[in-house]
């Protein structure tokens, strides 16, 4: 029995011996992978070390390598008299790709030890990745509010050239109180983007989002909202600390509120009433006919309308369509901006209608809302809608609150010339909460891209 034992003891070692020398072969392969810039730099080192030889050579008249060369012609016919050329040839060889090799492991290994990011990610496999993201498409979305961060969380796995373009029209909670006590722009839905974008995104949301429970002033404010409001004040402004703020949270793509103007928010209702403030709209239970906003034609950030310019796919929302989708295309250089591109364009409706905002909703009447607000102008092709309906867990928690899945009219949506993406990107919580799925809706967006992009 003993000697089993020691018999699959042994052969449970050779296992995981073999095992290891193959996954570390694997990642000295994987430095020889092609876009990394490794191969030619070690090859032009290798020419520059013969090139030095050769230049020292003919510097000393070739003397001290004649004598070089003689010394080892001599070493060489002493192990051929021992060993057959046969077998000593390929022995030397080995030595020397061996020698070689170590040299080259015990290099990259003493720069992996500095450079070696936390975790267990090896550092050519964190090179790798970084190297793949930074050259995925130059993707722009637009919106606010939670469905821009949850998007987000998704997308930053497929590309690094992500930009995120913010509403600046809320004047509620955390950063209604700051906008009115410090005058600054609505700190809220940019910091969420942040948090989305930042490669410790666990950690940072969460403190991001803590919000003070005690202290004069302090109560209700989220630290997020705190931290951007005091980089505006070093800075000088919104833009500048979102900038600076992204360099110190390692934020992958870029955030950029649409206009640096201190946009307020007013809604035309149905019954004639005019709603002023994007808090107040919601609340106030009639149905929208007219969206604007004071100043009237706010004047876009010049580096959002790049990023348009310069963008390979454009998505718009999800989110609240009046208070967080809309405000952006109000920017009137912002949706003619849009408009001009060429490259694909996508709208990604919200599953539940939203309460005092699209109650009662098509898909069509959302695409129709957005249309309106920019004077008819086509921004998006395409419409992403989720396929499959909620739980009735679901069903009824939303029905309490008078919201319902968004229903897909086909006729009418093709009749505006959209084509329609159809998808199951639904997450739902234990409570019954409908949001979408970032993994699964950035896969689908991504998809679609691709097929588009091949298409044209």
């Amino acid at each position: 029995m003993s000697n089993g034992f020691l018999r699959q003891a042994l052969n449970a070692l050779q296992q995981q011996s073999r095992s290891r020398t193959s996954h570390r072969v694997n990642q000295w392969f994987k430095w020889l992978s092609p876009g990394l810039s490794i191969k030619r730099w070690l090859l032009i080192s290798l020419g520059g070390v013969l090139l030095a030889s050769l230049g020292l050579a003919i510097w000393v008249k070739l003397t001290p390598i004649f004598w070089l060369l003689e010394l080892l012609r001599g070493f060489l016919g002493v192990i051929t008299n021992i060993l057959p050329n046969y077998i000593s040839g390929p022995l030397v060889l080995l030595f020397g790709l061996l020698l070689l090799l170590w040299g080259q492991t015990r290099t990259f290994g003493s720069i992996t030890e500095v450079l070696k990011p936390e975790g267990e990610a090896e550092l050519i496999d964190v090179l790798l990745a970084h190297r793949r993201l930074y050259r995925g498409p130059k993707i722009v979305v637009i919106g606010g509010g939670t469905g821009l961060s949850t998007l987000l969380r998704g997308l930053k796995i497929y590309s690094a050239n992500i930009t995120a373009i913010v509403t600046v029209a809320d004047d509620g909670g955390s950063s209604g109180r700051l906008r009115q006590e410090f005058g600054v722009l609505p700190p809220g839905d940019i910091r969420n983007c942040l948090a989305a974008l930042a490669d410790e995104e666990k950690l940072l949301t969460e403190l991001f989002q803590y919000r003070f429970r005690a202290g004069d002033g302090l109560t209700g404010h989220s630290f997020g909202n705190l931290f951007l409001t005091a980089m505006s004040d070093i800075t000088g402004d919104l833009e500048r600390a979102v900038a600076a703020s992204s360099k110190v949270l390692a934020v992958r793509g870029q955030v950029l509120p649409a206009t640096l103007s201190d946009v307020r928010l007013w809604a035309e209702l149905e019954d004639g009433r005019r709603i002023d403030g994007e808090s107040n709209i919601p609340k106030a239970g009639g149905k929208i006919t007219k969206i604007g906003c004071i100043p009237a034609n706010p004047p876009a950030l010049p580096a959002v309308i790049k990023a348009i310019k310069d963008a390979d796919y454009i998505i718009i929302g999800p989110g609240s369509l009046y208070t967080s989708l809309i405000p952006n295309l109000l920017v009137p250089e912002i949706a003619a901006a849009i408009a001009q591109t060429k490259v694909p364009r996508i709208y990604v409706c919200n599953i539940m209608t939203q309460p005092g905002e699209t109650q009662g909703y098509t898909v069509a009447d959302h695409i129709r809302a957005i249309d309106n607000a920019c004077g008819q102008v086509k921004l998006f092709d395409a419409v992403l809608v989720h396929k499959k309906s909620p739980s009735p867990q679901s069903l009824i928690r939303y029905a309490q609150q008078n919201s319902h899945p968004v229903f897909l009219d086909r006729e009418d949506v093709t009749g505006l010339g959209r084509r329609i993406v159809l998808a199951n990107v639904l997450y739902e919580d234990e409570t019954g909460v409908v949001r979408h799925n970032p993994q699964k809706l950035s896969k689908v967006l991504l998809k679609w891209y691709g097929g588009a992009h091949h298409g044209k």
